[in-house]
């Protein structure tokens, strides 16, 4: 296995049609691939995929290897790109040592695990059994582990290949679960002499929940709903919110039409550009493109009465976002955090989609329990799902010495050795099969669950050298 036939197959994955939730087209895939290299292959109720090769002549008391990477990825565009994720090809470029998808997610969370799997299993190196694992919606809320059938696989020494820092080898992660809230409210008639505009929060960089929330980026519906609080002085009415879309995926970019009389278009306009301004000094370092956006629109919907609308931007506005505690065992590592990811409207039901993380399960339910007070207070139906418990760090695995000293023997110097504030599915499989020893690394990769995605294909030469050494030479 080399980086130029893991970026093959890799860009035979970008393809693939792999939305969280609509992976067949990728289940297909893999099955294909193991029948073209006389594999065998599983497949459970849920869809997780399972490929194993049998050790090489010699390497049969090798301990079996489960590598394991996710199917899905998540499907996020710039508003302006056409593009249909589930019929055409991810369009990237490679650029200054990058490969970039730049109007859509890259998909290489977690494509180039998939990739390296792959390259494994077609190559003819000598080594043990390896078993790979590909689970299913692993983005939307690991319902492949948790639907992860007893005994499905063998080995006892997992490598999960989801990781995006070239050089850190992660041994925990944060736990996590979504909290959704819906308000239902009542429409009033458009007052007459009143004109329609579209307020937009737009051009942030949004990103992962759990890797960039500590990063200060601009949540565009968290400052949206910060304008439209301010405005509440004034005399409009509310006609839609929209914006976000994944829970595990920092809003880019939202929208809100009101009504406002006539002769206060203009003032509504200034007021839009002085908040653009503010916006622009205040995420100059950290989210240089965000900006706010006033133009006409044409609107036949019915406005929000009053009260309600006050209620839900009032409420809007207390939900918790960002970094609520970081540990004060390991430097750096976010321990507790809440995503304000969504909120859209249809007819008379506005929904609010949020995740909370932590490393903490006691502090996670504690999050969990402070946006949901925060949404009871303003009247709101709550609702708690999707929970995943997080992986507790181990710092005597004999899986971990051994990833280390092949860094240390491949590159001069030893790998950093973390926990991660992002959700892995490593705590599940440890859940279902107590005795496993686990780590995760992977190639340097930015902007995942954003478009802009991109690989950086230096660290890929660094990573497969680093996985064929592990693999090749475990004994």
């Amino acid at each position: 296995m080399n980086a130029t036939t893991v970026l093959e197959y890799f860009k035979e994955i970008t393809r693939v049609p792999r939305e969280s939730g609509h992976e067949g087209p990728m289940i297909e895939y893999l099955q294909q691939f193991a029948a073209k290299h006389n594999l065998a292959c599983k497949t459970d109720k849920t869809g997780n995929v399972l490929i194993i090769k049998e050790a090489s002549k010699g390497k049969e008391n090798v301990p079996t290897l489960v590598l394991q990477a996710h199917q899905d990825m998540v499907c996020e565009k710039n508003p302006d790109f056409e593009f249909d994720f589930l019929t055409q090809p991810i369009p990237y470029e490679v650029e200054d040592g990058w490969m970039i998808a730049k109007n859509t997610t890259l998909g290489a969370d977690d494509g180039i695990g998939i990739a390296a799997c792959l390259a494994l299993l077609a190559g003819d190196a000598p080594m043990g059994k390896l078993e790979c694992l590909f689970t299913i919606s692993e983005e939307t809320g690991m319902d492949g582990a948790f639907g992860l059938e007893e005994g499905f696989f063998s080995g006892k020494i997992l490598i999960n290949l989801d990781s995006e820092d070239e050089g850190q080898m992660f041994i925990g992660c944060a736990g996590g679960i979504d909290t959704t809230a819906t308000f239902t409210f009542e429409r009033e008639p458009l007052r007459k002499g009143y004109k329609t505009l579209k307020i937009a929060v737009t051009g942030a960089q949004g990103g992962h929940s759990g890797d960039d929330i500590n990063k200060e980026r601009c949540n565009a519906l968290q400052q949206l709903v910060r304008f439209l609080y301010t405005e509440m002085q004034y005399d409009f009415q509310l006609i839609t919110l929209d914006g976000g879309n994944k829970p595990n995926a920092i809003c880019r970019h939202a929208e809100a039409i009101l009504a406002v009389p006539a002769d206060e278009v203009a003032e509504m306009q200034e007021d839009v550009k002085a908040f653009s301004k503010v916006l622009e000094a205040e995420f100059a370092s950290s989210d240089a493109g965000v900006k706010a956006l006033c133009s006409p629109v044409e609107c036949s919907e019915k406005p929000i009465a009053e009260g309600d609308a006050a209620n839900l931007i009032t409420t809007l506005l207390a939900c918790p976002h960002g970094v609520e505690k970081v540990s004060v065992d390991i430097p750096g590592l976010v321990e507790t955090s809440s995503n304000l990811a969504a909120a859209h409207i249809k007819e008379n039901t506005l929904k609010v989609i949020t995740s909370q993380r932590s490393s903490v399960v006691s502090e996670l339910h504690a999050m969990a329990e402070k946006v949901e007070a925060a949404f009871f207070l303003g009247s709101f139906d709550v609702e708690h799902h999707g929970e995943y418990p997080g992986w507790k760090p181990n710092l005597n695995s004999s899986l971990l010495k051994r990833t280390v000293d092949s860094y240390k023997k491949l590159f001069g110097h030893e790998p950093e050795v973390k926990a991660i504030h992002a959700g892995l599915e490593c705590g599940l499989f440890l859940e279902k099969f107590p005795d496993l020893d686990m780590i995760s690394f992977g190639p340097t990769l930015r902007g995942v669950h954003a478009p802009g995605e991109k690989l950086e294909l230096a660290s890929l030469d660094k990573f497969v050298d680093h996985l064929n050494d592990l693999v090749l030479n475990f004994e």
